[in-house]
């Protein structure tokens, strides 16, 4: 389970780096993008340039606050053994506390209005330009911030957004004085209601991250449907997790069909393998394992033919007779005969057929007296799967096997 932890915290550590990255780079395009603006309206006595530049300043900030996430985000240290995640949702709490900012500038400029007339060929130039640069950036942060699981990153993507819309305000302004109209005022009013409703959703998204919100509940549902594909998991009894940084850190509670505590663990400690390369935003994950009594055994032997008489090969067989076993008596309660589709394959056929015996969610699987190929009773075993050895029409317990006792079987 170590292992497994420290490959998950791995993983996280590479993802983060590549979002320092972005949010550093993010930090020079903002800081270019306000010093453009601010050279240009002053130039060409643009007072709504002047704005949009003080607002894409105030962005330069906001990336600095989400590099600086980001940064403690990928520290460890021994007084937070969960991980410093939560940094980078401090960081986003600031980000949304500037949008917010930002759409009070906006809306003040729209009661006071811009006095004179501007150089609008200048300003047109230059706002064009920062609108394309703006918006094509705040796109590819937002995808980039998507893939990575980093919430500082989407929120400095969606940041960039509002400052295009901003400047989209600020070229139809300046559009209308060329023609004489005076519209900046109403239209920035209308832009600064859009950039407090997206700073106030993206302040609530964060404060409920920082009150350990729980996940997702449609990735809660992934991640339990997956357990439940398990042949070893009767069900999913209880999945608690809760948000950190964009990331989950969850607790399970898992029936299983077995009974043996080592097979218990090892099912656990796979599927905790599993649950990180899965789904790369869960950074710590805990399965506790119950017994489910179950009446019956899900018992699979590999058959001659379609009556099903027994088969001294594994893989070869081909067909596998499904019994139904009272688990108290022992005795077969009723069974049917499957066809083994891997019967004739030329290559890794012991792969084959393991998997598919795994798709159908074995308790039991008996083998004949030439073995079972190694692949196949690897994974038999890691998967809980309990083998038995048959003796004529009877099957006993081989679980005391080890892989060198088994012959590369047909």
């Amino acid at each position: 389970m170590k292992g497994s932890i420290v490959k998950a915290h791995e993983t996280a550590q590479k993802e983060l780096r590549s979002a320092q990255k972005r949010a550093l780079f993010s930090i020079f395009v903002n800081a270019s993008l306000a010093g453009a603006k601010g050279i240009a309206g002053f130039a060409a006595g643009s007072a709504s340039l002047i704005g949009d530049a003080l607002h894409s300043a105030t962005d330069v900030l906001a990336s600095g606050a989400a590099f600086v996430g980001l940064w403690l985000a990928g520290r460890r240290h021994p007084s937070f053994p969960y991980g410093l995640y939560k940094a980078e949702t401090v960081a986003t709490l600031i980000i949304s506390i500037v949008v917010i900012l930002a759409a009070y500038e906006i809306g003040r400029w729209a009661i006071v209005g811009t006095p004179g007339a501007p150089n609008t060929t200048l300003a047109l130039t230059v706002a064009v330009a920062s609108l394309i640069i703006t918006v094509s950036f705040g796109l590819y942060q937002l995808a980039q911030g998507r893939k990575l699981g980093s919430t500082a990153l989407v929120a400095d993507a969606r940041d960039y957004l509002v400052d295009g819309a901003s400047t989209l305000v600020v070229i139809a302004s300046l559009i209308g004085e060329s023609f004489g109209y005076h519209l900046e005022r109403y239209a920035a009013g209308a832009v600064s209601l859009f950039v407090f409703w997206a700073g106030g959703t993206l302040l609530f998204r964060t404060l409920k991250d920082l009150m350990d919100a729980g996940m997702d509940p449609e990735e809660q549902e992934k991640i339990s449907s997956y357990l439940k594909a398990h042949p070893q998991v009767r069900s999913v009894e209880d999945c608690m997790g809760r948000t950190a940084g964009g990331r989950y850190i969850i607790n399970l509670d898992v029936i299983l069909h077995t009974t043996s505590h080592e097979v218990a663990d090892r099912v656990a400690d796979r599927l905790e393998e599993e649950l990180y390369a899965e789904f790369p935003r869960v950074v710590m994950a805990h399965i506790r394992t119950h017994h489910g009594h179950s009446v019956t055994i899900r018992r699979f032997v590999p058959a001659q033919d379609e009556s099903g008489k027994s088969s001294e090969h594994f893989a070869s067989a081909p067909y596998f007779r499904v019994e139904t076993v009272d688990a108290g008596t022992g005795n077969v309660l009723h069974f049917e005969v499957l066809p083994n589709p891997h019967s004739d394959a030329e290559k890794t056929k012991g792969l084959l057929v393991g998997k598919w015996l795994l798709e159908l969610d074995p308790d039991e699987v008996c083998i004949g007296s030439a073995g079972v190929n190694k692949t196949a009773g690897y994974l038999l075993r890691e998967a809980g799967v309990r083998l038995l050895e048959m003796d004529g029409t009877l099957c006993a317990d081989v679980a005391h096997l080890h892989s060198s006792n088994e012959t590369p079987a047909s």
